[in-house]
């Protein structure tokens, strides 16, 4: 397996990062024509080339892909567990034709074939296509999202029929060959000077039609179910994070590949946390004696309680770092911060001898003989005095 580095897939476009939807098909559509297979036949460089950079464009013309990989790099499609690649293996990418078709028209690369002289002439092509993707909704908790943890889901998705194998007809019957096509599952229009070759309208490509449908799947060859799956959650995931269950979604037709579900994450209000990229935010109330005096308190995390040592003389406001008792940043060993502000509590009720304490404090302490409100109020008088004179 080569080790080299992809190349970025802006890069293969020859687009900016910035580029519009407009632009990067027009990109799409001089790469495609100059490395297109049909155009350079028995050259894998070419055929490889093109494979690239309709995965390129696949990635970048799809606005939450080109999100994840602006973000991420190739590594939001990197090969193995729910992540999967976007190129590639595992069902992810599928035939860069169809890219093709949908930025050229038509039905893969018909015109390609009749235009420079290359294809299949005759035959059975049968027109295997993907399934559609899914999509799931999954909620967790704050806690999860920082320790990683494994669901069980639910879900409805179109599966080939297990009677007749996703087939359509009935066990033991027999399939004709279709009339329309002769069997070749493609049929040839003229459209100007060259002609197209496009998948037969009466039997999809398949070439055969069917005589005695299945009576499970009335000829469909799908049949909808319910599917249980179980999904890592990786430690690290956000709100909007993505995971790839690779042939998860609806079954394909005429023997096509199956889709590919995507998990995507939401993570629940937390009471106490609020969370902010990799750190956490909380806020604890404190009396103003231990502000006054200092000491230590023992404050919740997500990983238990630990021990914060406040100052004397804190201020309502202040905010403390707990190094490394944040979220975890995915796929890293490395962990966010916890920020803990502290409220000054004033109590609201004093009883006689409470009263009494407090004002020989405040006697002991001198009344008003406080820097900072000294500063403010001296501010204060300064703005006046302008005021009055203008």
């Amino acid at each position: 397996m080569s080790t080299m580095a992809k190349e970025d897939y802006y890069s293969l476009l020859g687009v900016e990062r910035d580029a519009t939807p407009e632009q990067l098909k027009k990109a799409y559509r001089k790469k495609a024509i100059e490395f297109h297979p049909d155009k350079n036949q028995g050259d894998k460089v070419a055929e490889e080339k093109f494979k690239e950079i309709s995965e390129a464009y696949e990635i970048l013309s799809n606005a939450e892909k080109k999100a994840a990989y602006d973000r991420y790099g190739h590594a939001a499609f990197s090969q193995g567990g729910m992540g999967g690649r976007a190129g590639g293996g595992g069902g992810g990418f599928h035939d860069p034709f169809d890219v093709f078709r949908e930025v050229f028209g038509g039905q893969g690369g018909g015109i390609f074939e009749e235009f420079f002289g290359g294809g299949n002439s005759g035959g059975s092509a049968s027109y295997a296509q993907r399934g559609s993707d899914l999509r799931y909704d999954l909620e967790i908790s704050l806690e999860e999202a920082a320790t990683g943890a494994e669901k069980e889901i639910q879900y409805r998705r179109a599966a080939a029929c297990s009677t007749c194998d996703g087939s359509g007809a009935e066990p033991g019957s027999p399939k004709a060959t279709c009339s329309y096509c002769n069997g070749a599952g493609q049929v040839v229009s003229s459209r100007g000077f060259f002609s197209v070759r496009q998948a037969c309208p009466q039997c999809q490509g398949a070439g055969e039609v069917i005589e005695k449908p299945c009576v499970a799947c009335h000829g469909k060859a799908r049949v909808l179910e319910t599917t249980k799956l179980k999904v890592k959650i990786p430690s690290g995931v956000d709100t909007g994070s993505k995971l790839r269950s690779s042939g998860g979604g609806e079954a394909g037709a005429s023997g096509g590949p199956a889709g590919d579900l995507y998990v995507v994450v939401h993570i629940k209000e937390h009471e106490l946390f609020e969370r902010h990229g990799e750190d956490l935010f909380c806020e604890i109330p404190i009396k103003f004696t231990l502000a006054s005096l200092g000491g230590t308190i023992e404050i919740p995390t997500l990983l238990g309680k630990a021990s914060l040592k406040i100052p004397s003389g804190t201020q309502s406001g202040t905010v403390f770092r707990l190094k490394g008792r944040g979220m975890p940043r995915l796929q890293s060993s490395h962990k966010g911060d916890q920020l803990v502000r502290v409220d000054i509590e004033v109590p609201k009720k004093l009883n006689a001898e409470q009263r009494k304490h407090l004002e020989e404090f405040a006697v002991a302490c001198g009344d008003g003989d406080n820097p900072m409100c000294d500063s403010f109020f001296q501010k204060a008088k300064r703005f006046f005095e302008r005021s009055d004179k203008s």
